[in-house]
């Protein structure tokens, strides 16, 4: 069993808490938070201890949980990862490219697993997607959200977007060519609107829109390829696929037959996939204990968050440049 420690018992961090409890290979020791007020009120709902100091926690603990605000998760990270403690650390890894290089280091030095929370590599609709995702073409991907402070410290790119940019590394094996995007800051400091068309070097598309200031939520990616097009609905937890056949196909509930212009048919087939409940949050955490447990690397490695990091700062950098190039400055 692994002791386990919280750092940040905000939204998300209360979330965690309650996931690690349900996992009974891990020994959840305490959490750590620096408002008092939320340290009481959280030690005294979800009965665990809160550790006086950030330091005394991850002394104390074999496995470092970083919950935190995004600005903080260096200098948290780096304090585990010098006491050669395994860090899960919520996304996005930290919060600026130069950051990420320093952790990597740390993170060789410490001979540690640590993974990042893009836990949509996790969502049950994503999960049973995946298998019938076979070099995609074209991706659009729609991540909006009601307005809510929380997250407003970063731009909405490393707020919402990494986690489509996590799934396009996910399922496009191919390095980036050419990225431009354009973005709005209408409530926050930063954009709070981000739109960014990514084009890989295999020629394959992405176009990706995040919005933290919408009237409804959506998490919706569509995905085109041949003779396929499959749509991950990640907020509702559904997934479809519609394909094209040379052929009448028997045994599928939704079809349509088309009669084109050469004299040919073709079948479409529309199949709701089978979508199996887990939690995943939990799921992540417990994939995490596995890596350390098996010496394997973890499912969203130190690596992967870099990579997804790295490329929002281009989106970021894009966007920048355009809002510029339409104001005139």
């Amino acid at each position: 069993m692994l002791k386990i420690g919280v750092l940040g018992a905000g939204h998300l961090g209360k979330i965690h808490i309650k996931c690690i409890k349900q996992i009974d290979r891990y020994e959840l020791v305490g959490f750590y938070d620096p408002d008092p007020a939320t340290a009481k009120a959280v030690e005294e709902e979800m009965g665990i201890r809160c550790f006086a100091t950030l330091e005394a926690l991850i002394e104390a603990v074999d496995v470092v949980d970083i919950v935190t605000p995004t600005v903080q998760h260096f200098s948290c990270a780096s304090k585990a990862l010098r006491l050669r403690k395994h860090v899960f650390i919520e996304k996005p890894i930290v919060a600026t490219p130069e950051e990420a290089s320093q952790l990597v280091l740390l993170a060789e030095e410490a001979g540690v697993k640590v993974q990042v929370g893009h836990v949509e590599r996790f969502n049950p609709a994503f999960i049973a997607a995946e298998p019938f995702i076979k070099a995609p073409k074209f991706i659009e991907a729609h991540r909006l959200a009601l307005f809510n402070p929380r997250g407003t410290d970063v731009p909405v790119v490393l707020d919402l977007m990494v986690h489509d940019l996590d799934i396009l590394f996910t399922i496009i094996d191919s390095p980036v060519a050419r990225v431009s995007a354009c973005g709005v800051a209408i409530v926050s400091p930063t954009p709070d609107i981000t739109n960014a068309r990514i084009e890989f070097e295999d020629g394959s598309v992405a176009n990706l829109t995040a919005s933290r200031i919408s009237l409804k939520n959506m998490r919706k990616t569509r995905i085109f390829q041949k003779d396929a097009y499959i749509t991950v609905d990640f907020l509702e937890k559904k997934s479809e696929i519609a394909r094209i056949h040379d052929h009448e196909t028997s045994g599928y509930p939704y079809s349509l037959t088309l009669d084109l212009a050469n004299g040919a048919t073709r079948q479409i087939t529309l199949e709701k996939l089978e979508i199996k409940p887990l939690n995943a949050i939990q799921t992540e955490l417990e994939s995490f204990y596995d890596s350390i447990i098996h010496n394997t690397m973890p499912v969203v490695s130190i690596q992967d968050g870099v990579k997804v990091l790295n490329l929002a700062y281009e989106i970021i950098k894009a966007s920048e440049a355009s809002f510029h190039k339409l104001s005139g400055e």
